[in-house]
C-alpha cells in the first residue's frame, strides 16, 4: 500500500493552516487515465475533459449540472434570428484568464477569444490551424466547419455566427468540451516566444481551478480560481489521482485517499454500496461499447467479412462476463433513451452463419486480424481486455485467428485514429444527449481525416441523412431520420455495437453538493467537504 501512503501525504501536505484558523479543503479525485493533453480541442478522451475542460476552462454556453439543459456561461444571452441561421452571443464582461508559468494576462475575456478558438479549428488559413499538429476531431465529425458561414465580431462582447442553413444542433455542439474558449493574447505570446508547446502543457482558461502540477501517469493538481466569475470554489485544492487500475481506485476510495473515484469494476459495486461512508450514484449510461472494423484494411473492405465476424460474437456472453450486471445487450449505436434508438440495429449471434459468409468470402481457414483493446477501464467498457480475450475466442471458433494488441492510452488513441489497427475495442459517452452526437463522431466521412471515424467507413447517403437530422426542427421527422441512419448501419457493419453499461460513480458522503453528470462527466465547480 506504498502508493497510499504517498498519496496520503501528498494530500496532507496541501492542507495547510490559513486565514488564521480555517484549514484548506482539499478534495482528490481517483481518475482513469491520463489526459492526452491540456487543450480540449485537440483532445477526445473523457478523461481530457474532465481533467482540462471541466476544471480550467468553459464554454459559451454549457449544460446546467445535472441536466441536459443549455444554459449561459461565458455567453451572458443569445438570440436567434427568425430563420434559425444566426445567432448573436454577448459576451460576459469582467472574465479573467488564469495566469501560468510563462504568462500573466494583460486584459479581460473579449470577442477575440471566440473568434480565434472557433477559426483555429475551422479555417486551415488559421495561423494557428496546425499548432500542436492538431486533427480537431470532433469539430470535424460534428460538421461545424460545414454548419458555420462566417463569424463576426460585433464589438468586443458581441460575436454573431452565420449558419449555412438552420441547425437543431448548434447550441448543443457548442456545449460541449471541445468548443473550451482559449486564450488568443496567450496563444500569440507563447508563439512569438518560441514556445507554442506550453499552449498545450500550461493551460490558461477562465474556469473554476487552475493547473498547479502535473506529474505523468501519477498526478495532477489544481488550485481554486479566487476570481472565477462563477463564484469561487469551495474547495482550495483539487487533485486528480491518476489511478488506471479500477480496484486500486476502490481501496483508495474506502482508505479516504480519494472523495471520488472514476467507475469501479462491476464486481466492487455492491461492496461499496454497502459501506456507510460511501454514497454510489448511477445512471442509465448514455453510452455505447463497440467492435470496429477498419474498412481500409483488407478483406474488412468487404462487408460479408464484416458480418461474418458480427455474427461469431457472443454479445450476450460478453454482457454477462465484463459488465456483470452492470450492462445491457446494445440494440444499436444509439443509446435506448435518444431519440430515433431502435433495438435491431445489432447482428445477432450466428456462428454457423459466420462461418458461410466467411467461405463465401473466400475466407474459410486463412483470416488472421489484430484486435487492439483499450488499456484502461471506460464507464461503457469496464475491461477491454477480457472482452479483447472473449472476441478473439469466438472468433477463433469459426477459424478466426486474432492477436490482441494494446498500447497506452494517449497511444492507443493516436494509433487507431491514424487507422493503425484492423479490428479495435472502443466507444464512448454522449456528450448532449442527442443521436447526432456519437453517430457523427464515429461514423461520419468527415471524421475519417480527423481521425474520430476509426472505422474509416464512408457512406454518403448515412451522411445525407445526418445531414438532414442536423436541419430538422420536428422531433418526429427526426426520430424517423436516424432509424434510417441505422437501417444503414446494420446493413453495412462499420462496427457492431456491444453494450450500454450503467455508469456509477462512488462518493464519499464527507463530499457535499457533488451533482451527478448526465453524460459520466466530473465538474467540481461548486463541490465542498465536510471538514
Amino acid at each position: 500500500m506504498k502508493s497510499l501512503q504517498l498519496l496520503r501525504t501528498a494530500v496532507l501536505a496541501s492542507s495547510v493552516l490559513v486565514a488564521g484558523h480555517a484549514t484548506a479543503k482539499t478534495l482528490v479525485y481517483c481518475s482513469e487515465a491520463s489526459p492526452e493533453t491540456f487543450t480540449p480541442m485537440i483532445g477526445t478522451a473523457d478523461s481530457t475533459m474532465d481533467a482540462a475542460a471541466k476544471t480550467i476552462f468553459n464554454r459559451l454556453v454549457e449544460f446546467k449540472p445535472g441536466s441536459t439543459e443549455i444554459g449561459p456561461a461565458l455567453a451572458e444571452s443569445w438570440d436567434v434570428s427568425p430563420d434559425g441561421k444566426t445567432y448573436t452571443f454577448h459576451l460576459r464582461k469582467g472574465v479573467k484568464f488564469h495566469s501560468s508559468a510563462h504568462f500573466t494576462p494583460t486584459r479581460e475575456f473579449n470577442a477575440d477569444d471566440v473568434l480565434y478558438t472557433f477559426n483555429r479549428q475551422r479555417d486551415e488559413d488559421n495561423p494557428y490551424h496546425k499548432l500542436g499538429n492538431a486533427s480537431y476531431e470532433y469539430f470535424n465529425a460534428l460538421g461545424l466547419g460545414s454548419m458555420i458561414g462566417k463569424i463576426e465580431k460585433v464589438d468586443d462582447y458581441t460575436v454573431r455566427f452565420t449558419l449555412t442553413a438552420p441547425n437543431v444542433t448548434f447550441l448543443s455542439g457548442i456545449a460541449l468540451d471541445y468548443m473550451s474558449i482559449m486564450s488568443l493574447e496567450q496563444t500569440q505570446k507563447m508563439v512569438a516566444a518560441g514556445t507554442p508547446e506550453l499552449i498545450d502543457r500550461e493551460p490558461v482558461g477562465t474556469g473554476p481551478f487552475m493547473l498547479q502540477a502535473y506529474m505523468l501517469d501519477s498526478q495532477i493538481r489544481y488550485t481554486a480560481n479566487k476570481d472565477y466569475w462563477g463564484g469561487a470554489p469551495k474547495i482550495d485544492t483539487l487533485v486528480f489521482a491518476i489511478t488506471p487500475e479500477p480496484t486500486v481506485r476502490v481501496e483508495r476510495l474506502k482508505a479516504d485517499e480519494c472523495q471520488v473515484a472514476a467507475p469501479p469494476p462491476p464486481s466492487a459495486v455492491a461492496g461499496l454500496k454497502g459501506d456507510p461512508n460511501i454514497d454510489v450514484l448511477q445512471l442509465k449510461g448514455q453510452n455505447i461499447g463497440v467492435l470496429g472494423f477498419n474498412v481500409e484494411h483488407k478483406p474488412l473492405d468487404d462487408v460479408r467479412v464484416r458480418m461474418a465476424l458480427s455474427k461469431a460474437v457472443n454479445r450476450q456472453a460478453i454482457v454477462d462476463a465484463v459488465y456483470e450486471g452492470a450492462g445491457t445487450v446494445a440494440g444499436s449505436v444509439v443509446p435506448p433513451a435518444q431519440l430515433g434508438a431502435v433495438k435491431d440495429a445489432a447482428v445477432e449471434y450466428d456462428p454457423e452463419g459466420a462461418k458461410k459468409l466467411l467461405a463465401e468470402a473466400g475466407h474459410a481457414d486463412d483470416l488472421k486480424l489484430t484486435l487492439w483493446a483499450m488499456p484502461v477501464s471506460r464507464p461503457y467498457n469496464p475491461n477491454a481486455r477480457r472482452m479483447a480475450e472473449l472476441i478473439q475466442a469466438d472468433w477463433a471458433a469459426v477459424g478466426v485467428k486474432s492477436e490482441i494488441v494494446t498500447y497506452e492510452w494517449g497511444e492507443y488513441l493516436k494509433r487507431t485514429a491514424a487507422g493503425e489497427h484492423d479490428t479495435f475495442l472502443l466507444g464512448g459517452s454522449s456528450d448532449n444527449g442527442d443521436p447526432d452526437n456519437m453517430l457523427s463522431y464515429m461514423l461520419t466521412c468527415e471524421g475519417i481525416a480527423g481521425g474520430s471515424n476509426r472505422s474509416r467507413w464512408c457512406d454518403r447517403d448515412f451522411d445525407k441523412l445526418l445531414m438532414q437530422g442536423r436541419e430538422t426542427a420536428d422531433a418526429t421527422e427526426r426520430a424517423d431520420i436516424y432509424r434510417k441512419a441505422q437501417d444503414i448501419l446494420k446493413e453495412q457493419v462499420p462496427l457492431e455495437p456491444i453494450a450500454h453499461s450503467v455508469v456509477s460513480i462512488p462518493v464519499r458522503k464527507s463530499v457535499l453538493n457533488y451533482v451527478l453528470d448526465p453524460f459520466g462527466r466530473q465538474n467540481f465547480a461548486h463541490v465542498d467537504i465536510a471538514e
